[in-house]
């Protein structure tokens, strides 16, 4: 058994901490660390009502990275489990480096002022991470994530050589909201805006934003417009699949939630720079997540499941095959287990499952880790009972 500490006590959050709570077996002790103590005494009250178990909060900035390596050398758990804003991890990979502690997170790292994710910020870490002896796993959420081990199933049990994979998320859900997100709605929103990008024999190719779509019949919600994004597990998995010819990432909008989209770019105010308010500086984007509903609020009138899965076309025994492998997720079933909507739940259950990958020695390695590159047998197999069951279907 082995101490967990969890940063970040938002939607996904929450998720991590219920279901950690309810790992007794890996974790001996588990500890909730935000900015905001509130949230995590919020959330403790509530774990210890549902679960009966008593987790640990303690405050932190986890920009501060002294601060955050005190905390960490005072816990002393096998592995942090980062739930923080992307903008985050890099500082709390650098405490978990003073403070000799494993690394996990769902969400690669960006800077604050650039609207641009990629890994090479996270991969640059590789050797310092190796001399120290200490592990960090990338993207341990769904997209990036359970896709990723989808992909690394399908190349080691079902395809030689994987050519074409196309990676489609559809939240078939509906919280009764005008317009909202259902994570940090300033990540969300950057993603969304961004130029597409998808690669294709040997080099990346971009688009404009949602300028190519598609219509997908997802398993548990039926046919839906998928729309082309630059999403991170495509940096990686373009690096070790074996064979690839080109692999595209696809995400459903509804048409309110474009419309919305289209009416705050219009005006401005998904800007990430700084504008002058009334003697003030302030970035409009962060002035509009304070006006839009917490992610966390949707879960409990939530209604409909996700859908989310791995197309994979590819050789097998010289023979074209084609499988989809994937998960559905309903919206309040999760609410029921753990008062979270499904989006958040989809991420955080394999959080916790990467944890216990890592504590137990299933996962082990010294440096810096994307998910494809494990073993992806004991992940399935864990996070299938831990809440999100998958299935196969060749097509």
């Amino acid at each position: 058994m082995a101490k967990v500490l969890i940063i970040g006590a938002g939607g996904v959050g929450g998720v991590v901490a219920h279901k950690a709570a309810m790992e007794r077996e890996a974790f001996s002790e588990v500890m909730l660390a935000s900015r905001r103590l509130e949230s995590c005494t919020k959330l403790a009250t509530e774990i210890q009502q549902m679960h009966g178990r008593t987790i640990q909060t303690a405050q932190v900035d986890a920009d501060n990275v002294p601060q955050l390596t005190a905390l960490l050398k005072e816990f002393q758990p096998k592995v942090v489990i980062n739930v923080a804003l992307p903008y985050q991890d890099l500082h709390i990979m650098d405490a978990c480096l003073a403070a000799g502690v494993d690394y996990l997170d769902t969400a690669n790292y960006e800077p604050p002022d650039v609207a641009k994710f990629e890994y090479s910020w996270q991969w640059a870490y590789q050797d310092r991470f190796k001399q120290a002896g200490r592990m960090a796993l990338l993207g341990s959420g769904f997209d990036p994530g359970v896709t990723n081990v989808f992909c690394a199933y399908v190349q080691k049990h079902l395809l030689d050589e994987v050519h074409y994979v196309d990676i489609v998320d559809c939240n078939g859900g509906s919280h009764g909201k005008a317009f909202a997100t259902n994570f940090n709605p300033e990540i969300n929103i950057r993603e969304i805006t961004a130029k597409g990008r998808y690669w294709e024999n040997g080099e990346w190719k971009e688009t404009e934003p949602l300028s190519q779509s598609a219509m997908f019949d997802y398993p548990g919600v039926g046919e839906r417009r998928s729309f082309l994004l630059y999403h991170e597990e495509l940096e990686s998995l373009a690096k070790n699949l074996k064979g690839l010819k080109r692999i595209r990432f696809w995400m459903t909008f509804g048409e309110a939630y474009l419309k919305h989209l289209d009416v705050m770019q219009n005006i401005g105010i998904t800007r990430i720079d700084e504008v002058e308010f009334q003697g003030q500086k302030i970035v409009p984007i962060k002035f509009l997540r304070a006006l839009l509903p917490d992610p966390a609020s949707l879960a409990q009138n939530y209604t409909g499941k996700t859908s989310i899965g791995c197309l994979c076309e590819g050789i097998k025994d010289g023979k074209k095959k084609r499988y989809f492998i994937y998960n559905i997720c309903d919206h309040a079933e999760t609410y029921k287990e753990v008062r979270a909507q499904a989006v958040s739940y989809t991420t955080g259950v394999p959080a916790v499952t990467g944890a216990v990958m890592m504590v137990t020695g299933k996962w082990k390695g010294h440096g810096v880790f994307n998910m494809e590159q494990l073993d992806p047998d004991p992940f399935l197999e864990d996070v299938g009972k831990r809440g999100l069951p998958w299935h196969v279907e060749e097509r």
